[in-house]
């Protein structure tokens, strides 16, 4: 049945290639009203200038289908039922999302009575797929069969005209930026030709650096992840599947990024030196270092390298995984509740591993995914010109490397790298 006006709340979806909110507006509206809230309760961290690129793209996007964006300043749901309020709007159609924050968000515009969810922001809706006997699938493998056996809606076009009336004013958007769709379909386009089919040998690769990164475009919606689960590469599509579980995780535990989602009495020390130690690429473990460096001067960071910087500080320093994650959630474009926190749990032994005592030993892992030290020389400066056989070693030695520091000391003893 077709309705007067509808605005399309935009959150983590910025895109309009398979966005299914915004096609069923386009076909069942005369009139689509887009919508982004800039809420300041909602920090964007380091992610804002991407973001503000993400926008810009979109914006654009809707001009060039005879739309656009209207963006505006304040708490979302009263933003959104303000201009419902002054255009009349009859609807408001949005994508389902998973964490806390959102799902409240949902249930107060629900309460007005306006709210219609629609997929998009996962391959496979989260409260889809359930064990027996369960809500919600709490280890990889059987959700994985499952996933897999799932049914998937239909790839959508973008819509050829979005009808947007021109009697609001849109609001101030900065100028600059990086992210957005158009650039988030070239680095597919480009990336899947020249890597995806050799992504199972050479994901773990330290400084090849042969992996997709089209995390952060994941993160804000540039990229539809149901049409990146059409590429054809099972170890690709299985990276899809994991954040697909952990959003269906989140979805049933949505504390997940504040509570144990499976408490084991773990007791952490409150060490401020050395987490600041670790979170400056300071710990003297040159592998540990690289990847936190990364981080700082990227905003990204290495999949293996995340595994191996995380581990180090729950399970070698010891430290709470809520410090580590608020960490990289500040820093990483592609910081996301669901992802970041449910695998840092993960790798804590509090979250989805069925080896909660699982640790990464630091020099086996340099040694085995960065064996010439390319990736460790690139961002610790310091250890450029140590040999081959020294490059991935904490520096224990009486005369230390210049401007790079001895590993870091627990309670007077060096951390344990088991």
């Amino acid at each position: 049945m077709g309705v007067e006006t509808v605005i399309v709340l935009f959150n983590r979806d910025l895109r309009v290639h398979d966005h299914p909110a915004l096609s069923a507006a386009c076909e069942r509206a005369r009139r689509v009203i887009p919508l982004f809230v800039r809420d300041p309760a909602v920090p964007a961290g380091r992610r804002g200038e991407f973001l503000t690129g993400c926008l810009a793209d979109l914006r654009a996007s809707l001009r060039a289908r005879g739309g656009d964006l209207l963006i505006r300043q304040g708490e979302t749901v009263a933003e959104t039922l303000r201009l419902a309020e002054r255009t009349g709007a009859e609807a408001v159609f949005a994508s389902a999302d998973v964490s806390e924050l959102a799902r409240t968000r949902e249930r107060r515009l629900a309460a007005a009575g306006a709210l219609r969810l629609f997929p998009g922001v996962t391959v496979v809706p989260p409260d889809l797929l359930r064990p027996a006997g369960g809500d919600h699938y709490r280890v990889f493998t059987p959700y994985w069969r499952a996933w897999q056996r799932a049914p998937r809606r239909t790839v959508l076009a973008a819509p050829q005209r979005v009808p947007t009336p021109r009697e609001w004013e849109p609001g101030p958007l900065p100028e600059g930026g990086q992210g957005g769709e158009t650039a988030a379909r070239r680095r597919m386009n480009e990336w899947a030709a020249r890597h995806l089919d050799r992504y199972g040998e050479g994901h773990d690769d330290l400084a090849g650096d042969t992996t997709s990164r089209l995390s952060p475009y994941l993160r804000f919606g540039c990229l539809s992840p149901l049409e990146l689960s059409e590429l054809d590469n099972e170890d690709f599509v299985r990276q899809l599947c994991w954040r697909d579980f952990h959003h269906q995780v989140t979805f049933a535990f949505p504390r997940i990024n504040r509570d144990d989602y499976r408490p084991r009495g773990h007791r952490w020390r409150d060490d401020e030196d050395a987490l600041q130690a670790w979170k400056a690429g300071q710990t003297g473990v040159p592998i540990v270092d690289a990847g936190m460096r990364q981080l700082l001067a990227e905003g990204w960071m290495h999949n293996r390298a995340r595994l191996i910087t995380a581990s180090y500080l729950v399970k070698h320093l010891r430290i709470d995984w809520r410090a580590g994650a608020a960490h990289f959630f500040e820093l990483l474009l592609d910081g996301d509740v669901a992802d970041n926190f449910g695998n840092w749990q993960w790798v804590a032994g509090t979250g989805n591993d069925t080896r909660p005592n699982r640790s990464f030993n630091p020099i086996r892992q340099a040694r085995r995914f960065d064996p010439e030290g390319r990736f460790v020389r690139a961002y610790v400066r310091e250890l450029a010109k140590v040999p081959d056989a020294y490059v991935h070693e904490p520096n224990k030695s009486p005369s230390p490397t210049r401007g790079y520091p001895p590993p870091l000391t627990l309670a007077g003893r060096e951390a344990t790298l088991f």
